[in-house]
């Protein structure tokens, strides 16, 4: 493919070469964002440095000199945009031109979120378009090509817009535009091979405010949006809080002992709040699930709340967490030395987390309009063997069709918090608790799988990639594994942030797959986590295992849950507008 003129960089590309320094700087698998630490308490000074080098980011990429379309061809603004909102953007151009926009965009006709756009202009002209502006990163951008052309070039999957300006924008992979969806006059685009020649780039600054009276070290760089991070940990925190409350069946203010399949009230009243709560977001159609068994355990009780979609009501995107967790049954602390036990009360990890997100996610999407059916459902009886999704699928009405699957089962104990020096050891002196020598990847889960060999749902690993590469803000963590999981890790390098397919699935995903539909799902660490299906299983162990030299362990739990909230939420954007098949069927 013809390379894209990296001659054609202004006389601003030390000052653009600086400011990919500035923002990109992060070490391997343990580094944070670089972030000096005069600023790490002062979120002003950083918002100066990143006006100050993001001035001039417009003339950053293109030529003065043959007549050929620049970046300051294009006027963006306003100059700082808002991360994780959607937000009117206005564009005006100097000379005619059509402009591709690789973001989600609202349809102002329908309401429906759409995967990117092209929008033509004449010289002189200008239009607003409302964007989901990425939530993790600091650069937008916006490719400039000449007026009616079909393809434009884009970046490989796992890198950033501002890396792929900075090295030359070759281009692999193209975009086609076709005709726009019914009832609304957005053109869409499709995957080609065809990149249509060399274009200019136009970027601009994204910034994400803190919430009043967040501070960093609380999780606050992680606290506004459409969703975040720290409403999810505030979620989180509630439900798993232990504090006395004596007139409560499970004698804590929040929501502890969810021992489902046994016709337990603490799950039963739980459940109810879960309802409750939905319905307060809005959803008028929030049902309990009741399937039977004439087995030891009795019945799996699931709760879901239902959303028609507009266009394709008799197909459903699906996105589910366990709600249950593990029964008491041998009451020993790992913490504190003693010999493993089985069962949690609170069960923060496993899966409390996941239940936060979902809620946060239904509570986000809910003013949405989308073309297929939405449904949120909290799984009951997963750590019994997946009887409540088992039990949902096979109940199935004959004319629904589910079109993809999230699950969202254990977050937060992964990256970025590696690397602290335990402090504890386990009963023999060993110092393995907790196993901190370790790293702690992010895990994006695809299927289904047949072979670990062969990536046999290439469009879903490929949408991970091409969401965690810019928007989610991990290019610098992020590896596509194939093969033997473990040996490809650590021949990468051992990355934070893993895209892999599994041809085996240990939570509900798996009631999905066996029905053929694709799914994807979020997690972190599962056996080598101390605390998994023990009664130290709490927030607070959560954050001490999070805690670095890059972050509190408050700071660093909720940079995960947020990066694994905001992978769910924009995963569902993309999916309700184009879902992704089974390649097998």
């Amino acid at each position: 493919m013809e390379a894209l003129l990296a001659a054609q960089f202004s006389t601003n590309r030390s000052l653009c070469d600086l400011r990919v320094r500035v923002t990109r700087e992060s070490g391997g698998f343990n580094n944070a964002p670089s972030i000096p630490n005069q600023m790490r308490r002062s979120p002003l000074s950083l918002i100066l440095v990143l006006l100050m080098v993001g001035a001039s980011i417009q003339g950053c990429f293109g030529s003065d000199d043959d007549g050929a379309l620049t970046g300051s061809d294009l006027d963006v603004s306003p100059d700082m945009l808002t991360a994780g909102t959607f937000q009117s953007v206005h564009f005006h151009a100097d000379k005619a031109m059509r402009v591709l926009v690789p973001y989600l965009v609202l349809q102002p006709e329908t309401g429906y979120v759409q995967n990117g756009t092209v929008i033509d202009l004449g010289a002189n002209k200008e239009t607003n378009l409302v964007i989901l502006i990425p939530p993790r990163t600091d650069t937008f951008a916006v490719l400039l090509g000449e007026p009616g052309r079909d393809f434009f070039p884009i970046r490989e999957g796992n890198i950033s817009w501002s890396t792929w300006a900075s090295t030359g924008m070759e281009a692999t992979r193209g975009v086609g535009v076709i005709d726009a969806e019914n009832g609304s006059e957005l053109l869409q685009l499709t995957n080609s091979t065809e990149t249509g020649g060399k274009v200019a780039i136009r970027m601009a600054s994204i910034v994400r405010p803190m919430a009043a009276n967040v501070a960093l070290e609380e999780g606050g760089a992680h606290s506004t949006g459409l969703v975040a991070g720290k409403r999810t940990y505030d979620t989180l925190s509630f439900i798993t809080d232990d504090s006395l409350s004596p007139l409560d069946v499970d004698l804590a203010k929040g929501y502890l002992d969810r021992w489902a399949g046994q016709g337990n009230p603490a799950y039963e009243d739980a459940a109810n709040w879960v309802k409750s709560t939905l319905e307060s977001f809005g959803y008028d159609d929030v049902r309990h699930h009741r399937f039977q068994y004439t087995e030891s355990n009795p019945e799996a009780y699931n709760i879901c709340a239902y959303k028609q979609g507009y266009e394709f009501p008799d197909e459903w995107m699906v996105i589910g967490s366990h709600f249950d967790i593990a029964p008491m049954v041998v009451i020993n602390d790992p913490s504190s030395g003693t010999p493993r036990g089985y069962g949690t009360r609170v069960g923060a990890y496993d899966n409390t987390v996941g239940t936060s997100v979902n809620l946060n996610m239904a509570q986000a999407l809910f003013d949405i309009p989308t073309r297929r059916g939405i449904v949120f459902c909290f799984w009951s009886s997963e750590e019994g063997g997946k009887r409540g999704s088992i039990a949902w699928v096979h109940d199935l009405p004959d004319d629904i069709t589910i079109s993809n699957y999230i699950n969202i089962d254990m977050g937060g104990v992964n990256w970025p918090g590696n690397g602290t020096p335990s402090d504890r050891t386990d009963n023999n002196g060993g110092g393995s608790y907790p196993a901190s020598s370790e790293n702690w990847p992010f895990r994006v889960y695809i299927g289904p799988d047949t072979d670990e060999n062969t990536i046999n749902q290439p469009e879903m690993v490929y949408l991970a990639e091409w969401l965690a590469g810019d928007a989610l803000g991990v290019e610098e963590q992020l590896a596509v594994l194939n093969g033997e999981l473990k040996a490809d890790w650590a021949a990468k390098g051992e990355p934070g942030v893993i895209v892999n397919e599994a041809t085996t699935a240990r939570s509900d995903h798996a009631s999905f797959q066996e029905i053929g539909t694709v799914t994807v799902g979020f997690g972190g660490l599962v056996d080598g986590y101390d605390c998994y299906h023990q009664t130290c299983d709490t927030v607070e162990e959560m954050e001490y295992w999070m805690e670095n030299d890059y972050g509190t362990g408050t700071e660093n739990l909720v940079n995960s849950i947020d990066l694994m909230t905001w992978y769910g939420t924009m995963m569902f954007l993309h999916l309700d507008h184009q879902p992704i098949l089974n390649s097998y069927l």
